[in-house]
């Protein structure tokens, strides 16, 4: 528990970088104890929170609190003294911290990420069960913390994608939360999406609710919507769901999508990171495509369209 919160704490002190996110996956992998241990460090922090932060407001935001969380980050031996008997000094000091944990330009994991329950690497899927009558397909990068509410199995989807199927026979619904709105089904086969604040749901079979900032919305098999703080509540309309559910089959269906945005969605699965430069991100583009054989993509950019392609250290590839 005191590596685990020396890791919280790391994570929190704005100059956490990619190698401490794969040391702490590293870590975590240890046991199911390190594991436990971490989302037990979390939820403490976060109970800390609220008051932690109203603190920080009235501190000096040159403190020392930094160096302080950087040298109990690296040590292990996190005295009791400064956990219980100096929680309110530490966690005023370190509040302000707390702002600078989103990482830049999405190189690494968030904080909410990192601290998910259930969490998919790129080009990884798991498949979990929440109940006897609720199940999830996670698909690549994503994170779903479970909202522990006895008899009412309730999931929060951070950031990802899942597939779900849900058959319960109690009237309380299953319920996902995402980006502020509710999805929530009772007999269903449906897939949720969200990502960077945009949430796309789709309905396979069976019916689903969404409610979004008061308002509210039914889907029944083959239809979708989506909502976003941008957009608000968009209406329902069909749902292509052989598109909808290729990943479960590992196939990515493209129609006619400008190439920028499907190297957006490649990026998803592939290690390393490949960029779109100049005009080349608006030429349209169809087809089939393997999740695990993900580099053709680039071959057949350069017969389609004549593109350049560059490689760079890092799996970075540039394209023009």
């Amino acid at each position: 528990m005191r590596q685990a919160l020396a890791w919280v704490i790391r994570l929190h002190s704005g100059e956490a970088t990619s190698e401490d996110a794969a040391a702490l996956a590293l870590w975590r992998q240890r046991s199911p104890e390190h594991d436990a241990a971490f989302r037990d460090a979390v939820r403490l922090w976060r109970g800390l929170g609220d008051a932690a932060r109203t603190l920080a407001a009235q501190a000096e935001p040159h403190s020392g609190g930094r160096t302080e969380a950087r040298r109990l980050a690296t040590n292990s031996h996190l005295s009791r003294r400064v956990l219980i008997g100096g929680g309110m000094a530490t966690a005023a000091s370190l509040a302000g911290i707390y702002l600078a944990a989103q990482p830049p330009f999405g190189l690494w994991p968030s904080w909410e990420e990192l601290s998910a329950d259930y969490r998919t690497a790129k080009g990884e899927r798991r498949r979990i069960s929440l109940a006897e009558d609720v199940s999830l397909t996670l698909n690549t990068q994503t994170s779903v913390t479970v909202r522990r509410t006895p008899g009412r199995p309730s999931i929060e989807l951070i950031s990802g994608e899942a597939a779900v199927q849900a058959a319960r026979e109690a009237e309380v619904p299953f319920v996902i939360g995402a980006a502020g709105g509710q999805i929530s089904a009772q007999q269903a086969i449906f897939n949720v999406r969200c990502l960077d604040g945009r949430v796309s749901v789709s309905c396979i079979e069976g019916s689903v609710e969404i409610e979004w900032k008061g308002q509210r919305a039914a889907l029944a098999g083959r239809q979708k919507l989506s909502y976003s703080a941008q957009a608000g509540l968009m209406p329902v309309s069909d749902a292509d769901i052989e598109q909808t559910q290729a990943w479960l089959n590992g196939l990515l269906i493209v129609r006619d999508w400008p190439v920028e945005r499907l190297v957006q969605e490649i990026n998803r699965y592939r290690p390393g990171r490949i960029v779109v430069m100049g005009g080349l991100g608006r030429r349209m583009i169809s087809g089939t495509f393997y999740l695990d054989h993900l580099d053709d993509f680039i071959a057949q950019v350069q017969s389609l369209f004549s593109a350049d392609a560059r490689t760079l250290p890092g799996g970075l590839v540039l394209l023009s």
